[in-house]
């Protein structure tokens, strides 16, 4: 095994430990991510490129979305919209700003979030 190999399987042991301690469901599904995005990263440098491409699809990329989409609905993020509405200062003044969007002035907030603070 490399330097290289070696620090991945540390990381991965740090995440494994990391994501089962986490009280934070958003901070477990994105350590989660992480973990599968190093498998990835592993299973290529084990030259199983087709092992590296489904983890880093299916690992990374629907199951984490899966993951995302059930904190949205169980409400554990909600989406905060900020005091200051920008789109309808420039509605008023007839100026459009095309980099005004809800996207824009909308911040991701997770329940609970402001109570362990």
């Amino acid at each position: 095994m490399t330097v290289f190999q070696c620090i991945l399987m540390g990381f991965l042991i740090v995440c494994a430990i990391s994501v089962s301690f986490s009280k934070n469901l958003l901070n477990s599904v994105l350590i989660y991510m992480s973990y599968s995005l190093v498998m990835s990263i592993i299973w290529v440098c084990l030259q199983s490129p087709d092992l590296a491409i489904t983890e880093a699809a299916v690992g990374a990329g629907v199951t984490s979305i899966l993951f995302f989409s059930t904190l949205k609905k169980i409400q554990a993020i909600q989406i905060e919209k900020d005091k200051e509405d920008k789109f309808l200062k420039n509605a008023v003044l007839h100026t459009p700003d095309l980099k005004t969007s809800d996207f824009n002035n909308s911040k991701v907030v997770q329940k609970g979030a402001d109570e362990n603070e």
